[in-house]
Order: structure tokens, then sequence, then C-alpha cells
């Protein structure tokens, strides 16, 4: 089921189905901000990634004592939510409910809301995660937006730049299986400190700025004007394009992270997990400024 928020710069179009954006329309030049995962790059647009960020090692993790099977990013993203039918006029709100069928790979019960607030020219997305069982919860939560460059030419030299609010950078980096070996390297801004995002930047796979390194990343087009910017207070953010070729860079908060390469330990364990007590909750959230309206 689609939900749309529209105010008289922005239309934005929510699917139920994993809770995920399927559209940000400036309602003027009609532009979509979000890439629409119809190419062979990546078949998705922006998925909520719950209860875990990233990859574990092997696919499995440990839980309680037990070995459990999970796929990179978790479950959300391909769960049906429930529409929360009485949300504010400015709001849609979504609600996944733990079941049998979740807690066959994550045993824990819990509830899962993903919110949307559209307010002029930002976008907040909003996560509230309560813990509905008995025993402590171990989770991780994130967001993988895909936004579109703006004039795309696979030829272009650079399809955009990239502003952080500080100048020196450390990325950690994946090394096997989708998991984080013990190198780093550092982010070349150039001579504007900016990040120019070129046919080699993500020849790492994903920048990975982790430790709370940056609070706010802006994509600006390739001649350096004001495009988009993500506000978060997340531990780690994630930046991410497939392919030289690939029109779009996903900019991605998460409080969570992929498994360090061969870590056996509990699920609880791991780095950058957040726990919640019986009954508690956990509430997050992110904005994105459409800054060229």
């Amino acid at each position: 089921m689609k939900q749309t928020l529209k105010n008289n710069l922005l239309t934005v179009e929510i699917d139920s189905l994993g809770a995920e954006l399927q559209s940000i329309v400036d309602n003027r030049t009609r532009h979509d901000y979000l890439y629409h995962g119809d190419s062979p790059f990546w078949g998705r647009r922006s998925p909520v990634l719950f209860p875990i960020v990233g990859s574990v090692w092997n696919g499995r993790f440990q839980m309680d004592g037990k070995v459990y099977e999970m796929g990179q990013h978790g479950f959300a993203r391909d769960s049906d939510f429930s529409v929360v039918e009485d949300a504010p006029e400015d709001e849609a709100w979504f609600v996944l409910e733990s079941g049998e069928k979740t807690r066959s790979n994550y045993p824990r019960d819990f509830r899962l809301e993903i919110g949307y607030q559209l307010v002029g020219e930002r976008l907040r997305v909003m996560w509230r995660v309560t813990n509905t069982g008995d025993k402590e919860m171990s989770f991780q939560i994130g967001a993988h937006p895909a936004f579109n460059y703006p004039d795309f030419k696979a030829t272009d030299p650079v399809h955009a730049y990239l502003a952080f609010d500080r100048n020196e950078l450390i990325s950690q980096l994946i090394e096997e299986k989708g998991c984080i070996g013990e190198k780093v390297m550092p982010v070349t801004l150039d001579d504007n400190v900016m990040l120019p995002v070129t046919a080699d930047t993500f020849d790492i796979n994903t920048i990975i700025l982790a430790d709370s390194q940056v609070r706010r990343v802006s994509v600006l087009d390739k001649h350096r004007n004001p495009y988009l910017s993500l506000l978060f207070s997340a531990p780690v953010v994630g930046i991410w394009s497939p392919s030289p070729e690939a029109p779009f860079i996903c900019v991605e908060p998460w409080y969570g992270r992929a498994d360090r390469v061969a870590f056996d330990g509990e699920f609880s364990e791991r780095e950058y997990v957040n726990t919640l007590a019986p009954g508690k909750v956990f509430e997050a959230s992110y904005m994105i400024i459409f800054e060229n309206i």
C-alpha cells in the first residue's frame, strides 16, 4: 500500500512493503531525487536496515548461545508493514511487529515503527524500536537511501561532490565477505575541502565513517552547486555507489555496522550494537534537506 505526503514544494511516496521511500519529487521541475531501483545496478531505493546493518560473518550470528542465519541488512526491508491510519497530516507511519516468522531467525519480540514527516524542503525519517518481550534486546538499525545524481552523464569525469562538517576523515574498509578488516584509509578531500565523486571513488566498495566523525553529509552537483544534505546523530555513515555508470549515490546513516572479519561472539558483543531492556524504547531520526528547490 502506497502513502503520499505532499506540500507546495515536494511530493513523497512511501510503500508499506519495507516502509520504503519510493519517490521524492520536486513539484516544480518534476525531478525525482530518489533512484527508482529499475536499472541493473541495484534493485532497491531506500531500504530500512533492521535488525542488522551490513553483513554478519558467514551469514550467521549467535544469540542466547544458538546460531541463526541472516542475510545482509536484515529482514525489515522485505517485510510487510502495517499503515498507521491516524498519523498526523504531515506524517506517514508504518509498523512491523515480531511474529513466528521473525523469531525464526531473530529470537526477540519487538515493535518497529518507521515514520516520515515532510515540512517545507525537509524530509525527516524517524525510527522507533520497542522491546515488547521479556529479554534484553540487541539490534542495529540504519538507512540506505539512493539519490539520483543531478544531470547525470556516465562519461563525466566528476558526477558530484561531497562536503562534510569535518575536514579530516578516516574510512574503515570492507575486507572479506562484506565484513570489516583492520585497515583504514584517509579520505582525500580537494582544495575546496570536498570529495569529488569520480570513476574510482568507490573502488574500496563503501566509504565507512565511524565513531561519529561527521554529523552532516552534503551532495553537490558536478558544478559544486548545493543539491541536498543529510543531518544525523548516527555514529556511522556509509557512502556507496555500485559502479561508475550507476546514476545514483547512497548516503546511509547507521546505528550499526557489519561484523569484523571472523567475528564469532554473541550478537550483543557486535560493534555499534544497540541494547534495550524489556519495555524500553529506542528512538532516532535523520533529516534530508533538499537545497536546490
